[in-house]
Formats: structure tokens, sequence, C-alpha cells
């Protein structure tokens, strides 16, 4: 997708009410410091649209991004790191999973993993609670540059294995410094946001 324009059209937080959007919806969802503004960042070709931080849980609100008038990448608040307490979390998952049950454009979720690392128990948990709420994460391996290209099938096995994900389950890297996997990311995503096209009529045959 060439972008043309974005920007940050809504912002929900704990007690907000949620957006009706009539464009279909791509949410991001993983721990705080898995580098998901850097790759939200980086889909939208912006330096710091998404604010990133060495603080982790800068994300405490569910942000939408309007591209194009076309669409909306859902930033969902990170989980794991974020130096909250488990009332706020909680809070945080009761946001989350409102969202995930109430939007009626959401077309996929993706889920980001850091490739360097075995899938957390907080990775696992959000992975299962994400098929729970009824959507077949996509998950996005990041921080590819931080391994070498050697190491890649190996720490991609250990992802899916970890996570225990089921069968088809697409995994796609990405480097928020290459931006390696950006246009596949992209690719995917203008599959999923594609309006389904009615077949075409067959010609009518001239009479004989």
């Amino acid at each position: 997708m060439i972008i043309k324009n974005v920007n940050l059209e809504t912002v929900c937080g704990i007690t907000s009410r949620l957006p009706e959007n009539e464009l279909p919806e791509i949410a991001f969802a993983g721990k705080s410091n898995v580098g998901k503004s850097s790759l939200i960042n980086g889909l939208l070709n912006r330096k710091s649209l998404a604010r990133t931080s060495a603080q982790p849980g800068k994300t405490q609100t569910i942000n939408f991004y309007n591209v194009n008038q076309a669409m909306y990448l859902v930033d969902l608040p990170g989980y794991g790191y974020a130096k909250v307490t488990q009332e706020i979390r909680e809070k945080w998952g009761k946001l989350i999973e409102r969202y995930l049950h109430g939007s009626k454009q959401l077309k996929a979720v993706f889920l980001l993993i850091d490739i360097r690392h075995e899938p957390s128990e907080n990775d696992k948990r959000m992975y299962e609670w994400i098929v729970w709420n009824g959507y077949d994460p996509i998950i996005i391996a990041t921080k590819l540059d931080k391994i070498k290209r050697s190491q890649i099938q190996k720490q991609l096995k250990l992802i899916r294995t970890g996570l225990n994900v089921k069968p088809g389950t697409q995994i796609l890297p990405f480097s928020a410094e290459t931006k390696q996997g950006r246009d596949e990311i992209w690719a995917l995503i203008d599959t999923l946001i594609a309006p389904e096209t009615e077949p075409e009529e067959a010609p009518e045959q001239p009479e004989a």
C-alpha cells in the first residue's frame, strides 16, 4: 500500500466509548517492549506517529490510525512489563475484550513476538486469549535485525512451537531498523481488507 495520508483519528481509554467505524480495521497486540510502536511507524513511513519509549507500557489506550481514508491500523495496549496495578491491567484486558467483541470491522489481529526469545507465559496467554475471542492471530516476529540470518528459521520454529499455533498460522519476520518484512505485511493486509468480489457472470452465448 502506498501511504498518502495517515492520522491518529481516535484514542479510547478505559472508560471511552469505542468508535463504530465503517472502514476495515487491522489490530496489533504485543507485550510492552516488543516494538509495536516501531512496527506501526515503520508500516506508515512515519518516525514518531506512534510514540516509542524506553519505558515499557507507553500505549495505555486503543489508538485508531486512519490510513488513506481507506482503513484503520489499531494499536492495542501493551501487556507484560507495564508498571501498573493489577486492577488497571484487568481494566485494559476488559477494554481490549470489549473491542474484540464489539468491532464490526475488525478483519485480523496481528500478535507481535520478539524473535530473539522463546514466547513468554504472557505471550502464550495473549495468543490463547485472542483465539478464545474468535480470531486466529497472525504472528509478526519483531527485531529481526538483532539475530543472524542463519538463526531465523530456528527462532521462527521456537515461536511456532512455543505458542502451539494452529496449523497454517503465518509468522512474518520484521525489522524496524531495516524495514525487512514491511512489504510482506502490507501485502497480507491488502488481501485481508480487499472487498469480496462477486463472481463475474458468464457472457451470454449468441443464438445459433
